[in-house]
């Protein structure tokens, strides 16, 4: 089949490298315009054209497809893959392809349709999670499904860890679906049970609420690592906390209070505390928090918000 693919970052990149190794020819890639990155602000093109302009696959940069929209019917495509483009696809490109767009999506449909289904699992205390190819209609997420493949969600992973497998797992499945509705061997079938709502997150997400349980802070903390990152203000500062863990037996603390214990700097929730293992004061490097902590004067507050 001639396909084109659209995607922007990391997590599409698995898809996009295995479609190039199979037998079908993708004609076109689209990704999203360079943007600005790090302290510096240097244009830097997305992962996902950085692969295209490997494979030497023409490359489409567009932050909208609508003004591309002739440009891409023009390839006559059979079929249209998205993974993570970063935008809508509307008619009358969502029905150009003869077998319109299909779309790996990273949760199990319909729980978590939108932007941060893999963040939002995480942040809600999901035991398990997965992917899903579903066929892309107007309305968000909502298509019909043509395979789903689940993983369990480890106790200790974050957002990062968890995206990253599951853009390679993704990638299997995609190409079996992409090959199935080659051979006309595959059907899709329409989503069944509570529908759910993954919007992006913002700052507020990832501010720390410690008058929460402890399994609550932990998963919060784990959701939205390594983006937009955990953090918590003491003194008027802000506190990047980039690794924590339960600290399970040990006696409470009131919420929001920091206390070194035995080497191990406590923070207190609604429970039980949460340690904190790494984390990076404003300013500085990332640190070993513990070692942070003994850094500090004497009297600094030790209360956070």
């Amino acid at each position: 089949m001639r396909i084109v693919y659209a995607g922007s970052p990391a997590a599409a990149v698995p898809s996009l490298r295995a479609l190039l190794a199979g037998p079908h020819e993708v004609v076109a890639i689209v990704t999203r315009e360079d943007s600005p990155q790090g302290r510096k602000r240097v244009l830097t093109p997305t992962p996902v054209a950085d692969l295209a302009a490997d494979a030497g696959v023409p490359v489409v940069k567009a932050n909208r497809l609508g003004p591309v929209t002739d440009e891409l019917l023009a390839l006559r495509p059979d079929l249209g893959v998205v993974v993570a483009y970063g935008g809508l696809i509307r008619e009358p490109l969502l029905s150009g392809p003869r077998l319109g767009w299909i779309n790996l999506h990273f949760s199990l449909l319909p729980r978590w349709r939108g932007a941060a289904p893999v963040q939002r699992a995480v942040m809600a205390g999901d035991r398990e999670t997965g992917a899903a190819v579903f066929q892309l209609v107007p309305e968000l997420d909502a298509g019909p499904v043509f395979g789903v493949q689940r993983r369990p969600i480890g106790a200790r992973e974050t957002a990062g860890h968890l995206l990253e497998a599951q853009a390679e797992e993704g990638a299997e499945l995609l190409v079996d679906v992409v090959d199935r509705l080659a051979s006309g061997t595959t059907t899709a079938v329409a989503q069944e049970g509570e529908v759910t709502l993954a919007p992006k997150l913002t700052i507020d997400d990832a501010r720390i609420v410690w008058a929460r349980p402890a399994d609550s802070v932990d998963a919060q903390i784990r959701g939205v690592t390594p983006e937009p990152g955990a953090f918590t203000e003491l003194d008027g500062d802000r506190l990047k906390i980039l690794d924590a863990v339960l600290a399970r037996g040990m006696a409470p603390l009131p919420p929001g209070r920091l206390e070194l214990r035995a080497g191990r700097l406590l923070a207190g929730t609604e429970g039980e505390p949460i340690e904190l293992v790494l984390v990076q004061p404003a300013g500085r490097r990332p640190m070993a928090a513990a070692d942070w902590w003994r850094g500090r004067p004497a009297d600094a507050p030790a209360q956070a918000s």
